[in-house]
């Protein structure tokens, strides 16, 4: 049987993440094994949503990034993109008071203009509504890609440049990264990503530059916060050098 490492562990351990962002994938593939829905396993992901902002909030985690809907997205079938934004409204109308009691601040990363009026509401609302918190920032990736947000930033620069904001000699890696839907947002240090995928999916292209990986086959459905420990605690034992050496 297999074991899993304790909070205790991990908090003894140090050397914690300090931002953590995963890649929930497999909902279609658990709703298929069981004859139910694609929706259904969108829904039956909530649990381990839930469970994994409350490792992290128990672990003191600093930033936590969700990739909850990409841009890619877009082009499912109509009655699933619909009943996601229903079930993403669901979710933050029913946990956002939870998510205050354990004093988590919500961010958007991605083109929520994007999003059906309802929805944008109900997600500003929450942002607004869990404003005043100061633990973990939870950041929803939301109509998000990376490339996109690339061409939006490189744009973003050269009307800068254009109104002689900015000199070109003057733009650095620290300058573009700035021009990103959230510049102030430090690079993850762990990736998560369920379901045995090995690719990143357009997701965090320029901030996930030396992150550490951790795929588990696990689909998200079934994923728990033990999970989320055993992710940690391998994190713990690599040697990040960044590609230089000792």
């Amino acid at each position: 049987m297999k074991t899993f490492p304790a909070k205790k562990q991990i908090l003894k351990a140090g050397n914690l993440p300090r931002h953590i962002a995963v890649i929930m994938d497999g909902n279609g593939r658990w709703a298929r094994k069981r004859a139910l829905p694609r929706i259904a396993g969108h829904r039956a992901g909530r649990k381990a949503v839930r469970e994994v902002v409350e490792g992290c909030v128990e672990l003191g985690i600093e930033f936590l990034t969700l990739y909850t809907f990409s841009r890619e997205n877009w082009s499912r079938p109509a009655n699933e993109v619909n009943a996601l934004m229903r079930i993403l409204e669901r979710v933050l109308r029913e946990e956002r008071e939870e998510l205050k009691e354990q004093n988590v601040r919500l961010a958007v990363l991605g083109r929520i203009e994007d999003l059906p009026p309802a929805s944008r509401r109900v997600v500003l609302e929450t942002v607004e509504y869990l404003s005043g918190c100061t633990g973990m920032i939870l950041n929803l990736a939301l109509s998000y890609g990376g490339r996109r947000e690339i061409v939006d930033a490189a744009r973003k620069l050269s009307e800068s440049v254009l109104a002689g904001k900015m000199r070109p000699s003057r733009i650095d890696e620290e300058t573009f990264r700035m021009f990103l839907y959230n510049g102030a947002l430090p690079d993850p240090d762990l990736l998560i990503r369920t379901s045995g995928e090995m690719r990143i999916s357009n997701f965090l292209l320029w901030q996930l530059a030396y992150s550490e990986m951790w795929i588990t086959d696990v689909l998200w459905p079934d994923f728990r916060k033990k999970h989320l420990f055993q992710a940690i605690a391998e994190y713990q034992k690599r040697e990040r050098r960044f590609g230089k050496v000792d």
